[in-house]
């Protein structure tokens, strides 16, 4: 037997147009397959000119989030609104109502999460966000639901297609940065303000969400370690291809025991990992398990048709249950008693640095290395009227060695400049 869904949408931009389209367009392909007669009663957005424009009668605008709470008759609520406020606010509202929310919103479930399903759990209704993370690729389901058999042992992500974009176009076509981000913001894929994408803050929103997922225990986001790629040169770009390696923005997380570590920065890649070959605005996540194995999800990262596809995915999960769900952890907001979020990492490096063209300074450096515990794998060097550029691949190593090592390096000598520092996967 059919029974009716009536679903509100606050925020009618790209993603809440696309969730409205693939709700209306595909009206009868979800009713024939789960028997659910959804239907789009109410929208949010101040925007009339743009709600119109997708086809929208103006009746179905609600004046406030008040008369989406009141009305009794909507069941499920899409927030597409972004950014933390007003959003944050409305979600809490139609929560405590008893009404169950899908959200795209990374930013303000990775923040406030604690606080979002508390008032679920007040209101009897259910919090999804599969679209949050990776666009329409279904990670944050396979995390819930799939893998609940495995210990998740690491997962290694491509998971903001904005500086995927910028490092592939770098990388296949010889742009500088300037060029590419310039190319990105024309063509959609970077915001006027790129510093969410560039600076590696969305990546780590993320990585808060899905490593708390795969961990499962609180990881908040403040403590994954951040570096963006705005300092990722030609040169780098350059010396990655001849030893090797593709470079790529990664949200790194891994649990031995009860240490847990999260960081997302700048990495060399092997050309031969199935992450190097994912290129342009797409995602991926490589997930280890410990009976599983290896498995990758890839898809679309973003826009209006692969994330209104994750939120419409939530929007059935959601009519479909008769009880929601809700975290398998204690989802306080602070790192649970026992566990550790390490700092002091291991991997491999590769370090760029300009030195004088002289005798005796390929040495000195090297035994800089050597006393701080930092074994050489490759040597590139490169004269010049200007110095010597000098290139290093290590073997793995601390991470606190090598940043003693680096701070060592210059102060051997005040033309000394350790110009890049990239990590190496491995």
């Amino acid at each position: 037997m059919n029974k009716t869904v009536n679903v509100a949408i606050m925020g009618i931009g790209t993603v809440g147009g696309g969730t409205y389209e693939i709700l209306t367009q595909n009206h009868d392909y979800l009713l024939a397959n789960h028997g659910i007669d959804f239907r789009v009663k109410k929208v949010l957005d101040k925007n009339l000119e743009r709600v119109k424009s997708f086809g929208i009668p103006e009746s179905a605008v609600a004046s406030g989030v008040d008369e989406i709470a009141s009305d009794k008759d909507i069941s499920i609520v899409v927030e597409t609104m972004g950014g933390v406020e007003p959003a944050k606010t409305f979600i809490e509202k139609v929560l405590l109502s008893g009404k169950s929310v899908v959200t795209a919103n990374k930013e303000l479930v990775s923040k406030h999460w604690p606080t979002l399903e508390a008032a679920a759990k007040k209101g009897g209704a259910g919090l999804y966000f599969e679209a949050s993370c990776v666009g329409g690729v279904p990670i944050i389901r396979a995390l819930r639901e799939s893998l609940q058999a495995n210990h998740v042992n690491s997962l290694v992500g491509i998971i903001n297609g904005t500086t995927n974009y910028i490092l592939s176009k770098m990388t296949e076509e010889g742009m500088s940065y300037a060029d590419a981000l310039k190319e990105a913001q024309s063509l959609g894929y970077a915001e006027f303000n790129p510093t969410a994408d560039v600076e590696g803050f969305d990546a780590s929103y993320k990585l808060s969400i899905l490593s708390s997922l795969a961990f499962h225990t609180c990881i908040p986001f403040q403590h994954v370690y951040r570096e963006g790629i705005t300092g990722i040169t030609k040169a780098d770009i350059k010396a990655g291809k001849e030893l090797g390696y593709v470079i790529k923005l990664l949200a790194i997380g891994k649990r031995s025991g009860d240490t847990v570590e999260v960081r997302v920065h700048p990495t060399f890649v092997p050309a031969d990992h199935p992450l190097a070959g994912v290129s342009g605005s797409f995602n991926a996540v490589y997930v280890n398990g410990d009976f599983v194995d290896d498995l990758m999800f890839y898809g679309r990262g973003a826009g209006a048709r692969p994330t209104g596809s994750a939120i419409v995915s939530d929007v059935v999960y959601a009519a479909e249950r008769t009880e929601p769900i809700y975290s398998d952890f204690e989802n306080d907001g602070k790192i649970a008693a026992g566990i550790t979020i390490g700092k002091d990492f291991t991997s491999k490096y590769y370090l760029s640095v300009s030195a004088p063209d002289a005798p005796g300074v390929l040495a000195a450096l090297a035994g800089v290395f050597a006393k701080n515990n930092v074994s050489i794998e490759t040597v590139l060097q490169r004269g010049g009227s200007g110095g010597a550029s000098i290139s290093f691949l290590t073997h793995t190593a601390q991470e606190s060695d090598v940043r003693r090592s680096v701070a060592e390096i210059e102060k051997l000598d005040d033309a000394n400049k350790v110009v890049s520092l990239v990590r190496v996967l491995s």
